[in-house]
């Protein structure tokens, strides 16, 4: 009998990785969506403490001004990123040229051919097809924040009927009551986490953006977005935010003293932001082991590339809270969590 559960389970979990691949463009903007409407829904619950705006802006009114700010912000990141990255690409011979210079350096100082060992390890770098993915990447992003913005107006239409639909499914009142109680703790955890880590990420996209301007680093903009977005993967982001504004800084000027200048403040402020500021602001609002974390974004990395690692957090969260509801899950969720507290 224990040998068919294990091989029912396995069958199981096969056929959910397959369905997750398979259907990654219909569920990962609706995995967007409705994350975008947990925050909305903690921003309102917080606008609605305001006696003014409780009394007199209903709910449906309030729901039409948050997605209509929200478009607007979306529309204007898409059009600044791509004036951004039209930048870039005009500029991109000139950056080849650097390159050139910065890898003779390099062959001179370590008596190396560092291209040579670059096309062993990485064959023929091409930044003009670099560029081209970015645009492509770019374009991609942009169809699917239409998606997203559909899911969330759509989302927001159902709201109203949801709790009828949901006392449907549980006519018994202690089945309801439970199922509302899971819901309501996965909506505060997973909204306290994307509200609280937005506005962690802002404050350190801001001082990168400060310190790229200052040294004088093409796009800052640009670069301070791609911070802001980097530092939502846990563990990797923050290295790669450091990382690709420093090499970018030496492809542009062609000169060490300017990366060096880039790695340390880039490094220094990331460093105060994400184990200073980032613990007091959100505190102990993640319930999940360093371990999992790190196992959670290279599996959901696996399944849906960077988009995975972007909501490995928010789904281990998920996961933790649902299992934890649950006799027979409830040990995964113990090993899930950091301390082994649920």
């Amino acid at each position: 009998m224990n040998i068919r559960n294990a091989a029912a389970l396995m069958i199981v979990l096969a056929l959910t990785v397959v369905a997750l691949i398979l259907g990654q463009k219909l569920i990962v903007p609706f995995i967007f969506a409705l994350l975008i409407w947990l925050l909305v829904r903690k921003i309102k619950s917080k606008l609605n403490q305001i006696p003014f705006i409780h009394r007199w802006f209903p709910g449906w009114v309030t729901n039409i001004v948050m997605s209509g700010l929200i478009f607007a912000a979306f529309t204007f990141i898409g059009r600044l990123l791509a004036v951004n990255i039209e930048i870039l690409a005009k500029s991109y011979e000139t950056y080849g040229v650097n390159v050139t210079a910065v890898t003779q350096d390099l062959n001179t100082f370590f008596d190396i051919d560092v291209m040579k060992l670059l096309q062993e390890y990485a064959g023929n770098f091409n930044f003009g097809k670099l560029f081209s993915s970015i645009f492509s990447s770019l374009r991609g992003m942009v169809e699917n924040t239409v998606v997203v913005l559909m899911y969330v107006v759509f989302i927001f239409l159902e709201e109203s009927n949801f709790p009828t639909k949901l006392r449907g499914l549980f006519p018994k009142t202690q089945q309801y009551l439970r199922v509302l109680v899971l819901i309501e703790k996965i909506e505060k955890s997973v909204a306290n986490y994307i509200g609280l880590k937005t506005l962690v990420n802002l404050i350190s996209a801001v001082i990168s953006f400060i310190i790229l301007l200052i040294i004088g680093v093409d796009t800052p903009i640009f670069w301070a977005f791609l911070v802001f977005l980097l530092n939502f993967i846990p563990l990797i982001g923050l290295l790669m935010s450091v990382l690709l504004p420093t090499a970018f800084c030496l492809v542009q000027f062609g000169s060490f003293s300017p990366c060096i200048a880039t790695l340390i403040s880039l490094g220094t402020a990331q460093f105060v932001v994400g184990n200073i500021l980032e613990p007091k602001i959100m505190g102990n609002s993640l319930n999940i082991s360093p371990l999992v974390a790190i196992i959670a974004l290279a599996l959901w990395g696996t399944i849906w590339g960077i988009t995975g690692m972007f909501l490995s957090v928010p789904i281990t969260v998920i996961m933790i809270i649902v299992f934890s509801q649950f006799t027979k899950t409830r040990p995964i969720a113990i090993l899930l969590s950091e301390k082994g507290k649920i």
